[in-house]
């Protein structure tokens, strides 16, 4: 039997856990982010490496440790979590009426029993794409939504399972990997690796 531990204190993340009914508990990592590459899909798959790796560090034997980073991407461009309203507003303005990318790494560590009884770590790593086309808005709009204040914990600036999802005109990949995690992607790799049954 193992035990899930996702390394995220991410309520979005968790919500979709337990969603689908997967068992877990959460001991979020503590590290702090260092982005050491330039490619999106190289930066999300270390930094979740980098969490799931930090909360294995004082895991068990079949503890399943679940490592995850999202960030969106407008033209090669990273855009993190905004630092103050202004930084939110002018976010906005680059994403309305264009399309960019999400991308969510995931990193996996199973610890498993060796042959002479000593623990070792499978890792494995994954990153999944969603395009995301936002419709034209208005400055009022823009700054309407920024006045919710639901832009400040969220990369891009915006949360399509919130407010945002008026001003979303299509989701080209996985709703779920925007919101945080690639849960059907998740779901298939746990089942290959015997930590779910069907």
């Amino acid at each position: 039997m193992y035990n899930i531990i996702l390394a995220s204190g991410s309520p979005r993340r968790k919500e979709i856990l337990e969603q689908v009914g997967i068992p877990f508990t959460v001991q979020a990592s503590n590290k702090e982010e260092v982005i050491t590459e330039n490619e999106p899909v190289n930066i999300v798959k270390g930094l979740a490496s980098m969490k799931a790796n930090d909360v294995a560090e004082n895991a068990k034997i079949h503890d399943v440790i679940i490592g995850c980073d999202t960030i969106v991407a407008y033209n090669n461009q990273i855009m993190g979590k905004p630092k103050n309203e202004e930084d939110a507003k002018l976010m906005l303005q680059l994403l309305q009426d264009d399309v960019h990318e999400v991308f969510t790494g995931v990193s996996i560590i199973i610890k498993m029993a060796a042959e002479d009884g000593s623990i070792c770590d499978k890792e494995i790593n994954f990153a999944v794409e969603t395009k995301v086309y936002v419709n034209a808005m208005s400055e009022e709009q823009i700054e309407a939504y920024v006045a919710t204040k639901e832009p400040m914990d969220k990369a891009g600036a915006y949360a399509v399972q919130g407010r945002f999802a008026v001003h979303i005109k299509k989701l080209d990949g996985d709703y779920y990997n925007v919101v945080g995690l690639p849960i059907s992607r998740l779901y298939d790799v746990l089942l290959e690796e015997g930590v779910l049954a069907n």
